[in-house]
């Protein structure tokens, strides 16, 4: 049993920072209320984390593999842990996104070595087992954030959905200390740090501009300015990749079909399952009045059915990458699909059956894609490799939050336009998205009520149907993409040795797949 103690340590961290990747989704109508947040800052608490871990995973996994992994992974514990503490007691959203961003910070030093240090300790069958684990970890992480969020939020306060995260971090860096191994992989290198500034300020720009989008309008001078820096910074990102000795990442691995279409797949994969749960949970809870553990008990399906994906893809696998990550991403396109159906007279139970198809393509793609991703390139590229899918996860979870907002307040203005009986409807869509339908409603005179609360539910689920039919096509786009490149065989996926030092502690050099 040893053996697997640093699968437990790895995955106690895993669980926790991918938790709080969706686990203020439920929050969000608590901390609209208290902060007095608007959607866009309730869109920044969710981005702010997710955005700062996609941003510098590349940095990270690239860095870990010359300075270890293990240290890099316990300085990202102690970070997110500090950061946690500082969200439980931000006074304002201002300080709570601020918070988020560094938490994030930590995040990426957890997440940006999570595959590697498995890669090092596992091989075999062995290997196999602990991404299938590692993968069950992911899929129920991200579901069961609503989940915990609501009850959390119900039977304490928002703020515990942060404080949690103290003894889970503190037990976990005591796990890591005890019973995971260092390793490097190349010699002393220069940091790429151009390239990561570049990288951050791309992604950082493009969200932000997609966000400011929807509220101050698509040709304002500030937002064509913010979409025009990340233009600037995307090109001088290719090109300093393309000149540094030592870059965050290599972009000669897109050259590689197979690499190309699993990093596709990674970034249109949080976008198509899970973006769009924080539009779910403000209907429920705003405009359907479901407290918050009502609200996050109607997700629970999908964390069981990711769960039991995961568990079945181990355990009867491996399964050519083909195959489980095409088929996950159309089941997951499937799943949205089924749930963009909704009408005024809609409540929670309408999005269960899509939701549990969604979660077991989840369940299916997740421990594929990342075995898979190490397949295809060399063992001393394990952190980079590691770095890039989750950064791609993550920032496609961010520009989905994003977009989605584009679209879901976009079509409620719409509808209430065509309505003709509010006086602003742009003002009405940003009130009522930023989770404060109840008492828009309530400020309307009583005998009009019932008539507006029809509209209101009307306008919101025209708004997540919009939303739930792009998830569904990202998530069809992404399955046929794989289905057209990925070239990995089933044993490679599974079995093949990756990143850095096998359990001997020799550096194992795998051949240049594809």
């Amino acid at each position: 049993m040893r053996k697997w103690w640093p699968l437990a340590a790895i995955c106690l961290g895993t669980f926790m920072l991918l938790l709080d990747v969706t686990i203020v989704t439920v929050a969000l109508p608590a901390m609209a209320s208290d902060l007095g947040a608007t959607l866009s800052e309730l869109e920044w608490v969710v981005d702010a984390y997710a955005l700062a871990l996609a941003a510098l995973l590349l940095g990270v996994g690239s860095r870990a593999d010359r300075i270890g992994r293990r240290r890099v992974y316990l300085v990202g514990l102690i970070v997110f842990t500090a950061a946690s503490v500082a969200c439980a007691v931000a006074p304002n959203a201002g300080v709570l996104i601020g918070a988020r961003a560094v938490q994030g910070i930590g995040a990426a030093g957890m997440f940006g070595t999570t595959i590697a240090l498995l890669g090092m300790h596992y091989g075999g069958r062995d290997r196999g087992v602990a991404f299938a684990v590692w993968g069950a970890t992911n899929s129920v992480a991200a579901a069961a954030g609503p989940v915990v969020g609501g009850l959390l939020t119900q039977y304490l306060d928002w703020r515990w959905i942060f404080f949690v995260n103290l003894p889970v971090c503190l037990a976990a860096v005591a796990m890591t200390l005890l019973s995971v191994r260092e390793a490097k992989g190349q010699g002393r290198q220069r940091a790429d740090v151009l390239g990561t500034v570049a990288f951050t300020v791309a992604s950082g720009a493009l969200t932000f501009g997609l966000i400011r989008a929807h509220s101050d309008g698509w040709t304002t001078p500030f937002t064509l300015g913010l979409f025009g820096t990340a233009a600037v910074a995307l090109a001088l990102f290719v090109v300093v990749e393309r000149r540094v000795e030592n870059p965050i990442l290599d972009l000669s691995l897109f050259r590689r079909p197979s690499f190309t279409g699993i990093m596709t797949g990674a970034l249109f994969l949080q976008g198509a399952a899970f973006a769009y749960l924080l539009y779910e949970s403000l209907w429920m809870q705003s405009v359907l009045g479901y407290e918050p553990v009502e609200a996050g008990l109607y997700i629970l399906p999908m964390c069981a059915s990711a769960f039991l994906a995961s568990v079945l893809a181990g355990r009867f696998g491996p399964w050519p990458p083909r195959a489980a990550i095409g088929g996950g991403l159309a089941l997951i396109a499937v799943g949205s699909g089924m749930q963009a159906t909704l009408d005024a007279g809609s409540s929670g139970s309408s999005l269960v059956a899509g939701l549990v198809v969604a979660g077991l393509g989840v369940g299916l793609v997740t421990p594929s894609l990342s075995a898979a991703a190490l397949a295809t390139v060399p063992p001393e590229r394990g952190g980079m490799v590691g770095g890039a899918v989750n950064t791609f996860r993550q920032l496609g979870f961010a520009l989905g939050i994003a977009v989605y907002g584009v679209i879901f307040q976009s079509r409620i203005e719409g509808v209430l336009k065509a309505d003709g009986g509010i006086p602003d409807p742009h003002e009405a869509a940003v009130v009522l998205s930023g989770g404060h339908a109840r008492s828009f409603v309530a400020g309307w005179p009583e005998a009009e009520r019932a008539e507006m609360t029809h509209l209101v539910r009307e306008a919101f689920t025209s708004g997540l149907n919009a939303v739930l039919v792009v998830a569904a096509a990202l998530g069809a786009a992404a399955s046929l993409i794989i289905v057209a490149t990925v070239r990995v065989p089933a044993a490679d996926a599974g079995q093949r040795p990756g990143a850095g030092a096998m359990p001997g502690g020799q550096e194992t050099r795998a051949d240049a797949a594809l």
